[in-house]
């Protein structure tokens, strides 16, 4: 399924873990972008669903549209009003970047263990050594208990900050 919601286990726990230095927010969007490739090469019945953002170069190129869109809005909201939902608007930069690189990054390392279409090294390399390298259940079970112990330390911060 792509965009799935267990790309953002891992990235709930980093971002409970450095809150002031992983935006939880752009390593989502990091995921979702990527996941955007497949989702376009499903609908069109293409053979290989994880293409060039399923690279690390695609993904690098996703880390650095992630920070332009943050600058964009960013930049629209100093003209217009926009609702700052998860207070967005005080993040940092460096925050942004940091989650988008987790987020794209980790995205990879992700679904190298998982898909077989993928190639990460592309264009230097077809090899795929993380394929299978864990079970699939065990990898979803991993990235379900990171965010549910992300979810544990982020709940445990805001209930002793008051």
């Amino acid at each position: 399924m792509p965009i799935t919601p267990f790309h953002f286990g891992p990235g709930a726990l980093l971002q409970s873990a450095a809150p002031g230095h992983v935006s939880f927010i752009a390593f989502c969007t990091a995921n979702v972008l990527i996941d955007c490739e497949s989702l376009y090469n499903l609908q069109r019945g293409n053979d290989q669903v994880h293409a060039f953002f399923h690279t690390y170069i695609g993904a690098t190129l996703v880390i650095a549209a992630t920070w332009l869109l943050y600058k964009a809005l960013y930049g629209l909201a100093q003209r217009i009003r926009l609702p700052n939902l998860f207070s967005w608007q005080s993040l940092q930069s460096r925050q942004v970047l940091t989650g988008a690189a987790l987020g794209a990054y980790s995205h990879i390392v992700l679904d190298s263990i998982m898909h077989s279409d993928i190639r990460p090294w592309r264009p230097f390399s077809d090899a795929n050594g993380l394929l299978h390298a864990i079970p699939l259940d065990w990898l979803h079970l991993a990235c379900l208990a990171a965010g549910v112990l992300g979810l544990m330390i982020s709940m445990t911060r805001w209930f002793f900050r008051g």
